[in-house]
């Protein structure tokens, strides 16, 4: 079964974004083209939510970045119970699936394995549905003090087991965690 692989740039505070929802500190986090390379490298379908396709659909199609052309080759798949077509510039464009009964059926599939960038609401939503094989968290030298939390603020726990720790980038750290179970309240 292919693993669907959660990977953010979260401030060393959790925040994935600040109080107005940027996410400017991800220069932070420092050079890491070949990093960013090797991931694309293990995976052929991106995931993504509704919120974090519309962004990504503004500038990787015709950014004139090294790791675009890998990016765009990768199967797109598209979370959103809203949108009706989901074009990716000259490219394939994305596919548009409604619920995580498809991201399950995805995960059966054949193939190399799944990433998810961005995506927040998302990932909680796949998180609490059990569906996340994998957290990998890019920490910025930052601390934001307030912001969109990478993680639910539900009151829920959940054991993760870690899988690597390093220095990441010029400054960050890469830090990766697979989920051990949940004593959560459903």
């Amino acid at each position: 079964m292919r693993q669907l692989i959660f990977q953010e740039y979260v401030t060393l505070d959790g925040y994935a974004t600040d109080a107005d929802g940027k996410a400017s500190f991800f220069g932070t986090f420092g050079e890491h083209e070949a990093e960013v390379r090797a991931t694309i490298e293990r995976v052929d379908t991106m995931l993504l939510g509704a919120e974090t396709y519309r962004l990504f659909v503004g500038d990787w199609p015709s950014a004139e970045h090294p790791i675009a052309p890998l990016l765009n080759a990768l199967r797109k798949v598209v979370v959103s119970t809203t949108l009706a077509e989901t074009p990716w510039g000259a490219h394939e464009p994305a596919t548009v699936v409604r619920d995580l009964d498809a991201v399950r059926a995805l995960k059966a599939e054949d193939g190399q394995d799944i990433v998810l960038w961005g995506s927040i609401s998302l990932f909680h939503s796949l998180l609490a549905a059990g569906l996340v094989d994998e957290i990998e968290l890019r920490v910025c030298p930052i601390l934001l003090g307030a912001g969109r939390s990478v993680f639910p603020a539900d009151g829920s726990t959940l054991g993760l087991e870690l899988i690597e720790a390093r220095p990441s980038g010029e400054r960050g750290v890469l830090l990766r965690y697979r989920p051990t179970g949940s004593a959560a309240h459903r």
